[in-house]
């Protein structure tokens, strides 16, 4: 079979596999009891094994059936959850995930993983010799629990009152068999020349198609006896173990409503805990970009459109443009909405890196993560992850202080590591903060100075920021000593490149013990904008929509000075007011500037004076170019209906 066709599809639900394994083990590791976790993570194991298996991974589906044997063990109740189990199963997934990336890679996704088969085998082993003793004993197999409904109950009663015997048989398939679902379905019919098959659990189709464990259990309606019964069965090859139960419509009547009264208690639970199917396709990127380009020529004409009909009075032209305007913003939300993706997807691997990082360093760090919902567009979201691993190992290894230290400065022996994520206008705002011991401005002085970054007399009049920012000098460090996880500073520099290449910015403050805080400003990278149009002398300007407060008509008497900077009480704030057309420099004979258009940034504001106002439109961002990269307070620009070209204002950078 030609498995390529499906290279991207095994690659995507491997990693979404892999990620739910790694959050329910987290989950499992502060809640060893819940039995429905280790459920969770069996179900991503088995279709990871059957997935790898089938595309010809023999690794992988080694590795994922031994760990499915160990779960196997701890949901059965045979063993316990401990650290060690946590801790291999953890190196196992780590080893899984390498795997998986070297299929991505191109490579045939080989790895030793003897020495973690041997630690899980050794963790499974811990009861199996007990169980195969109990079994020759003679003792009952676990069973499957069968639910029958009214006509199923109605069945067995006729078949008890004519004579018949119902059992309930519970087979079990030797270990290491291989064709699981041909030799159930064997079983069947022999089963079938002396009754009838009335449930079966799992599903029949599911035992066929061999999607269970090694058991099996079905309601069986016969007029032979018990041993030719387990006779019949026996016949099939590699059939370990059978026990059969007799059926008493009473008890199993009796049991149901224990069950049912059971199931009340944990309706809820259940509900929550039911796996939500949804119907969906994958799509390669590059034919979204490719419609998105196409859409983007759309709305420059239908802009073009929307001109014309104001120019000629047609009333038909009018309501046609108006009805394209309608539709194509709803195909625009449509369209943005396929490309954004939320920022989960990155936050979701730091939990476990966290964990695995503090326990090698023998520190005590809790993560905090707030704004997982926040969504970036996806070219965005591949690109970030590698510099927020960096900045999170930085903080690990050299913000956060070891429990000894943190307790004699008077802080809890646990530090904290806080990843925030927002919308401010149109971008993205990523907070990496922790409560260790912060940033020291003299070890940085001392270091700038020493590689001739600044003089000593230029480093005293630098402020704490701008110190701060010299540790993304290329080659800055401060560590003393080098480790393999990180060093302050060492790599900064190329986690800045990569936020500037995104056209992004990072931020940091530190106040000495007391913590640091990097702050990185992201692009929505979002192509169609809803802007206000303005007025500045003989220029346009387009001003986003989700960075605007209000827009305010001034006064003479509305704008006051304080220390020559022109400010404005906005009801009960005072808001600096800047001009843009001394900002960009624009030409032309201004008005008096009597508009304002109010914008905002986290808790900052700040009032635009402007000409005057044309009215909200639709725009397609585009970009500058490589000739004008770095433009001060512009993030792109746009073709007007007429043609015309109009700059658009990054309000983040005026706030500023």
């Amino acid at each position: 079979m030609d498995t390529d066709q499906y290279l991207e599809v095994f690659l995507d639900e491997s990693r979404e596999h892999l990620q739910a394994i790694n959050d329910n083990l987290l989950r499992l590791e502060n809640e060893p009891t819940e039995i429905d976790i280790v459920q969770e993570i069996f179900r991503s194991a088995h279709t990871l094994k059957g997935m790898s298996a089938t595309m010809g991974y023999e690794d992988i589906a080694s590795l994922t059936h031994q760990m499915e044997n160990v779960l196997d063990k701890i949901r059965h109740h045979e063993l316990e959850v401990s650290t060690k189990v946590i801790d291999i199963t953890f190196s196992a997934i780590g080893a899984l995930e390498e795997m998986v990336q070297s299929v991505s890679d191109g490579n045939d996704g080989k790895k030793d993983v003897t020495a973690l088969v041997s630690q899980l085998q050794e963790l499974e082993n811990g009861k199996v010799a007990t169980t195969e003793v109990s079994l020759e004993k003679g003792e009952e197999l676990p069973s499957l629990s069968i639910q029958l409904d009214e006509y199923q109950s109605t069945v067995i009663s006729q078949a008890i009152s004519s004579g018949y015997h119902p059992y309930q048989i519970t087979v079990q398939l030797n270990e290491d068999c291989v064709l699981k679902g041909p030799r159930a379905y064997m079983v069947f019919d022999n089963l079938e020349k002396i009754g009838e098959v009335i449930k079966t659990n799992p599903e029949v189709e599911e035992i066929e198609e061999g999607n269970f464990e090694n058991t099996f259990t079905l309601l069986f309606i016969t007029s032979e006896s018990k041993e030719t019964v387990k006779k019949t069965i026996e016949r099939v090859s590699e059939i370990h173990h059978v026990e059969l139960q007799d059926v008493s419509l009473e008890k199993k009547t009796e049991k149901k409503e224990n069950e049912t009264t059971q199931s009340s208690e944990k309706g809820k639970q259940a509900e929550q805990n039911k796996p939500k199917h949804s119907k969906t396709i994958r799509v390669n990127i590059e034919r979204i970009d490719g419609l998105m380009n196409l859409f983007e020529e759309v709305i420059i004409d239908r802009s073009r459109l929307e001109d014309i009909s104001h120019r000629y009075h047609d009333q038909e032209l009018r309501e046609t443009v108006e009805n394209l305007a309608r539709v194509t913003e709803n195909m625009q939300g449509m369209m943005l909405a396929m490309r954004m993706v939320p920022i989960e997807q990155v936050f979701n691997r730091f939990p476990r890196m966290v964990r695995d990082l503090s326990k090698e360093l023998h520190k005590k760090i809790a993560l905090e993560i707030e704004g997982s919902e926040t969504e970036l567009d996806r070219t965005v979201i591949d690109e970030i992850g590698d510099p927020l691993v960096h900045l999170i190992r930085n903080s690990l290894d050299h913000g956060i202080e070891l429990p000894e230290a943190r307790k004699q400065s008077g802080k809890s022996e646990e530090g904290r590591i806080s990843l925030k994520a927002y919308h401010s206008g149109n971008h993205v705002f990523i907070d990496i903060e922790d409560d260790g011991a912060g940033i020291n401005r003299e070890k940085v002085e001392a270091k700038a100075i020493e590689n001739g970054l600044v003089s000593p007399e230029n480093s005293k009049h630098l402020t704490d920021e701008e110190v701060y920012h010299l540790i993304f000098a290329s080659g800055f460090s401060t560590a003393d000593q080098i480790s393999d996880i990180s060093g302050r500073g060492v790599g900064l520099d190329v986690v800045r490149n990569k936020i500037e290449s995104l056209g992004g910015s990072i931020e940091v403050k530190s106040v000495p013990g007391k913590g640091s805080k990097f702050s990185i400003q992201l692009p929505l990278t979002l192509s169609i904008l809803s802007t206000l149009l303005v007025n500045v002398g003989n220029e346009k300007f387009a001003i986003p929509l989700s960075s605007i407060i209000e827009t305010v008509a001034l006064g003479d008497k509305d704008i006051k000075y304080v220390h020559g900077q022109k400010v404005l009480d906005f009801r009960g704030h005072i808001v600096p007011l800047v001009s843009l057309q001394e900002v960009y420099g624009v030409s032309g004979q201004s008005e008096a500037s009597n508009s304002a258009v109010i914008i905002q940034k986290g808790d900052k504001q700040a009032g635009l004076l402007v000409d005057s106002f044309l009215g909200q439109r639709e725009i397609v961002l585009k970009s500058l170019g490589n000739y004008l990269k770095n433009v001060f307070a512009i993030s792109g620009a746009t073709i007007l209906g007429n043609g015309e070209v109009c700059l658009i204002v990054d309000p983040n950078a005026l706030v500023k």
